[in-house]
């Protein structure tokens, strides 16, 4: 008996395989400091605590999620309020907000509700892994369009060859970018939709980084621009925001068409999001905002120790203006790659590899911020260590 075949167009999950290195290292007695996953290192708020306390207490959210796949109303109400102070944007919590397990949960059920065997997705490059892999699970057939430090890693639309076009069904977009920091201007959007009704690509933007940005920078919603909503659906998650990772809660905005397409293949995988996360997440989206402010303070410390010393060590690196990664160039003639390798090896600090966002991302590593700050700073003398050594 085998497994399905669709599974061998898959390749290993990428945080899985650091995970693996990390453990197979701390077997050896390694002391290790990873950088290498993206999992915030902070607490949820207390507020938000305290809402799931009160709500796993009360019987009615101990059954299925009585607001079925799409989220309970009060929970839709709260994102759609958040869009409309954060964003400007009005969505109707009926038809335009869906509740989700987390924002890969959305890219999945998304590649599954629009793309059929044979369709073509195309996908930036470097891009998040699960992109290409729910693609792959659709059956569709995958492009990849560079993104170039020369264009500030914003997808530039000309490279799109004008049949790949005509032939594409849906088009990822990520900003602020992981694993590039990249924050796109308005006018990136607007050129995104205006491609997307020129040629009839569905757009998704991933959108989970949103308010983690640096220097005053004020990440945008695709949705902000008039159009989008007829093409676009936009992802996001509370997972970075208010330090939820583990909770999986999210949204999907945009499009009712694609809203209802993603709901329809959620009724026949999964019963919804957690009532009493739900609540938990509406206590987020509705309760002060402050926690947030201080979260994005503590990463901004932390990726301006970064970034000076990691010049200190001659290491190339542009401060991110969002996210709270790092996107390192690895050492001149030293493969991203290697690099990687060889800092476990070396250093005990794992990083990931450019090269497992695609082939775009040879030649880099991303280093998350996302542990404190005394490690961190270890971690990076180590790293500076290994720099000179290579030297």
């Amino acid at each position: 008996m085998q497994a399905a075949r669709r599974l061998t167009r898959l390749p290993p999950f990428l945080f899985q395989e650091t995970r693996r290195r990390v453990q197979e290292a701390r077997d050896r007695g390694v002391d290790v400091i990873s950088l290498g996953v993206g999992d915030p290192d902070q607490p949820t708020p207390p507020h938000v605590l305290d809402a799931l306390a009160r709500a796993a207490t009360d019987p009615a959210n101990h059954t299925y999620p009585a607001g079925g796949t799409r989220g309970l109303p009060r929970f839709r109400d709260a994102a759609a309020n958040w869009y409309a102070s954060r964003f400007d944007v009005t969505l109707d919590p009926e038809l335009e907000v869906m509740a989700l397990i987390g924002s890969k949960e959305g890219n999945h059920h998304l590649a599954m509700g629009v793309l059929d065997p044979g369709d073509v997705a195309i996908v930036p490059d470097p891009a998040y892994p699960s992109y290409v892999a729910s693609a792959n699970l659709a059956g569709a057939e995958v492009a990849r369009i560079p993104l170039r430090s020369e264009n500030g890693f914003m997808l530039d639309f000309d490279e799109i060859p004008s049949g790949l076009a005509a032939r594409a069904k849906l088009l990822w977009l990520s900003y602020p970018n992981n694993p590039t920091t990249a924050v796109a201007p308005l006018r990136f959007y607007e050129r995104a939709v205006d491609f997307a009704h020129e040629h009839d690509v569905w757009l998704v933007n991933d959108n989970p980084y949103s308010e983690i940005a640096f220097d005053g920078v004020r990440p945008h919603s695709i949705l902000e621009v008039p159009a989008a909503r007829e093409v676009a659906v936009e992802f996001n998650s509370l997972s970075k925001t208010y330090n939820m990772a583990g909770w999986r809660v999210g949204m999907a905005v945009g499009n009712a068409t694609l809203i209802d397409a993603m709901a329809r293949v959620k009724e026949t995988t999964d019963s919804g999001v957690c009532s009493a996360v739900q609540h938990a997440a509406v206590a987020a989206l509705a309760g002060p905002q402050d926690v947030v402010e201080r979260m994005v303070a503590a990463y901004q410390g932390r990726r301006d120790m970064a970034v000076e010393m990691l010049r200190a060590a001659d290491l190339s690196v542009t401060p991110p203006e969002g996210t709270f990664y790092i996107w390192l160039p690895s050492p001149p003639g030293v493969p991203g790659v290697e690099f990687a390798s060889r800092l476990l090896e070396l250093a005990g600090v794992v990083v990931t590899a450019g090269a497992g966002y695609g082939g775009h991302g040879h030649g880099y590593v991303r280093l998350s911020l996302s542990v404190d700050d005394i490690r961190l700073k270890e971690a990076l003398e180590r790293i500076a260590d290994v720099r000179h050594h290579l030297s």
